[in-house]
């Protein structure tokens, strides 16, 4: 994430899109042709979003990346459409779904690795309510968005469940020193722009 913050044009911007997008992916038809020169220079730099569906309050799917690769508006509308479509969680979004649905998108800064020496060590250095974590052992990974933490805010629970989401026992992370990464987010949701 660039240093700047998105103008609440350029918020209302990218929900718009991705709104469009998921809208075409449900009814089959081809995704939306960008053209970069036609947004800010914000919109253009690489970017790392998720994008998040909720319907009445409940998750209905969540889609993204951890690292920059494309530009940002590209990335919002490619996650929107993955998050309507291919969260292997849930069923496909349906069209008659799609004007029940919220959208999140949570644009994330650079990750940075967070070093530690014993397992427990690490409850000392996650901030609560601010930092997304990535673990990682080996070949497998997980990442919890920094909102995860409204709904799980006791540290070792939200540790436990990161774990678990990452095909692990929960306590793994209390059995040994995993590769742990934590990044920021810019979130901003239709119910808000």
């Amino acid at each position: 994430m660039g240093t700047d913050i998105l103008s609440e044009a350029e918020k209302k911007q990218l929900l718009d899109l991705a709104r469009q997008s998921i809208d075409l992916a449900v009814n089959g038809r081809p995704p939306l042709q960008l053209l970069l020169s036609e947004f800010s220079t914000a919109l253009q730099e690489n970017g790392a979003t998720f994008v998040t569906l909720t319907k009445g309050g409940a998750l209905r799917g969540c889609i993204g990346i951890l690292e920059a690769c494309q530009p940002l508006v590209q990335d919002v509308c490619e996650h929107a459409m993955a998050a309507a479509m291919s969260d292997f969680r849930f069923p496909t979004v349906n069209p008659d779904e799609v004007p029940e649905l919220t959208i999140e998108i949570s644009r994330l800064t650079t990750l940075q690795p967070l070093g530690y020496e014993t397992p427990l060590d690490i409850l000392d250095l996650l901030r609560p309510h601010i930092d997304g974590v990535v673990l990682q052992d080996g070949p497998r990974r997980a990442t919890f968005l920094p909102q995860v933490w409204k709904k799980i805010p006791d540290p070792e629970d939200f540790l436990s469940h990161l774990c678990q989401k990452m095909g692990a026992s929960g306590s793994l992370w209390r059995e040994k020193v995993l590769d742990v990464s934590v990044y920021q987010v810019e979130e901003f949701s239709e119910d808000e722009v």
